[in-house]
């Protein structure tokens, strides 16, 4: 015979959902507060950084290489000295921000 009583909704298990609800809204808002907003603010920061740039500025690539700015192309990309009279073309976005910063305030 099929118990009746466990197929009825049991009322001692009624604020279930809720609970895991604000558990699930929590975990989302303290993903959001410790991964996404740095991270966008990093992005943020790159790119005021890669904006700012101008002629004479020292940098370092990604790729490690220091040079200095020696001219800021009108397509996203610099023309730099590596060595005096050599010149590499390269993207902005190839440009080291944490890197790029102790180089450029010791100028």
């Amino acid at each position: 015979m099929l118990n009746t009583t466990f197929l009825m909704a049991n009322p001692q298990a009624g604020g279930g959902g809720s609970i895991q609800l604000i558990l699930l809204l929590g975990i989302m808002v303290v993903f959001w507060l410790f991964m996404i907003r740095p991270q966008a603010k990093k992005a943020k920061d790159q790119k005021k950084f890669i904006d700012n740039l101008q002629k004479g500025d020292k940098i370092v690539t990604i790729a490690g290489i220091h040079a200095t700015v020696s001219k800021v192309n009108e397509d996203g990309t610099l023309q730099i000295e590596v060595n005096p009279g050599s010149y590499l073309k390269i993207e902005k976005s190839a440009i080291s921000m944490e890197w790029s910063k102790p180089a450029t305030a010791s100028k």
